[in-house]
């Protein structure tokens, strides 16, 4: 029965052919095809052929995009002008569980998700860069990577070219590459999916210590903060710099964060001097001037929001702000963070992947702080575990995942745990 079946589907298979190739005008080549399996009765020309395979490629795209990591964040992010009653779509982080350690030699000061959320990498006061694959590490923490296998490590990339503290990186959103800033003041630029490369392949020579970059969403240009006030804006291909015209644009103190929004039409600054500063991206000229944004201390970080209505800043006043473009006002403090006063590091805060909560680090207590971004309801804490001030959270812009890097020399990537 089974064998009649087969034999069936071949000489339909035979007869679409050759009803394709009538169509296509190889009258010849139906002609002779259809003599080899003498066909009956004769195959009229159709292009029945074409949407069966179209249809079957479809459907095998469909099954391939199944069994990858999405790499669009759920949801439609924060939007207080629209929302009212929201239902919060993912997990607060305290569900979260440690599922891999990476080790420095130093400080671990930087770490950067790559857009997919499929790779992470993390710099270190060592001068060293390791790049990790997100798989792996989860693959590693159910056991099932072989410890002698060194293919399935998941430190793909350690990287080795910068002399002092790696300071920030960031991946380019198309290239394979990793750029990296370091207090050896230079910019520098990896192909990291290339297995036998350890060095960068371009540099930027500073004057003063890279404190932060940012890539536009192009990929086509790149901002940097260093410890001077004037911001750097670089074509990430010629490497040639550009800044704004007026002195009276400009920050009065270093830089500490500069940030692309996702439509790349602005960019934010952090400072020491205490100030936010939002930029037009075409022109260069500041368009908005938040004073002494977290009480005239320095500010630490600045991130837009998916939708780039907003601002999430930290400062070292231990607080963080959610500021609106729209009307230049701050519209929600996350308090709490800072139990014992002021903190004494510099340290990010962030977004979750769906921006439905906000997250900071107690310098004290080394817990990860956690905030329902619409309210800054506070949520439970999650223990990282680490010896020393979290000096990075990095979470993923895919799924429920995050980095914490530490002053222990340590870098944790956690992932949700279902079962709490």
């Amino acid at each position: 029965m089974a064998s009649h079946t087969a034999l069936r589907d071949r000489e339909m298979t035979y007869r679409l052919i050759i009803s394709q190739l009538f169509y296509d005008g190889y009258s010849n080549l139906a002609v002779q095809l259809s003599n080899v399996i003498k066909a009956q009765p004769a195959c009229p020309p159709s292009d029945r052929l074409i949407g069966i395979v179209k249809l079957g490629l479809e459907a095998e795209g469909n099954k391939r995009e199944d069994t990858t990591i999405s790499c669009v964040a759920p949801g439609t992010g924060l939007d207080l002008e629209f929302e009212t009653e929201v239902q919060r779509i993912s997990s607060e982080v305290a569900t979260y569980e440690t599922c891999y350690v990476t080790s420095h030699k130093g400080p671990c000061r930087s770490a950067t998700y790559h857009p997919s959320g499929q790779v992470v990498a993390t710099g270190s006061e060592d001068s060293s860069i390791k790049v990790l694959d997100v798989e792996r590490m989860l693959a590693k923490s159910l056991d099932n990577i072989d410890p002698n296998e060194r293919e399935a490590h998941p430190v793909i990339r350690t990287l080795y070219d910068h002399s002092e503290e790696v300071s920030t990186l960031q991946f380019h959103p198309t290239s394979p590459l990793l750029f990296s800033g370091s207090f050896d003041c230079t910019i520098k630029v990896f192909e990291y999916t290339k297995p036998s490369v350890k060095r960068s392949s371009k540099c930027i020579q500073e004057a003063f210590a890279v404190k932060s970059i940012s890539l536009h969403p192009s990929g086509d240009y790149m901002l940097a903060g260093t410890e001077h006030p004037t911001i750097r804006l670089y074509d990430a291909t010629t490497f040639q710099c550009y800044s704004t015209s007026s002195a009276l644009d400009q920050h009065r103190g270093p830089i500490t964060e500069v940030k692309f929004s996702p439509k790349g039409n602005l960019f934010a600054t952090a400072s020491m001097d205490g100030d936010i500063k939002v930029w037009d991206g075409v022109s260069g000229r500041c368009v908005s001037t938040f004073k002494s944004a977290h009480d005239s201390v320095p500010v630490s970080s600045v991130q837009f929001s998916r939708n780039s209505k907003y601002i999430l800043s930290s400062g070292l006043d231990s607080v963080v702000r959610l500021w609106e473009l729209s009307t230049s006002r701050l519209l929600i403090a996350y308090t709490g963070a800072g139990t014992t006063g002021r903190q004494e590091c510099h340290t990010n805060a962030t977004f979750n992947h769906t921006e439905d909560f906000a997250l900071f680090p107690d310098e004290q207590s080394r817990s990860l702080c956690s905030w329902d971004a619409r309210n800054a309801d506070r949520q439970r804490l999650l223990a990282t575990g680490h010896a020393q001030p979290v000096r990075v959270v990095c979470h993923s812009p895919t799924g429920p995942a995050l980095m914490t890097c530490s002053d222990d020399h340590r870098a944790r990537f956690w992932y949700r745990n279902a079962d709490i």
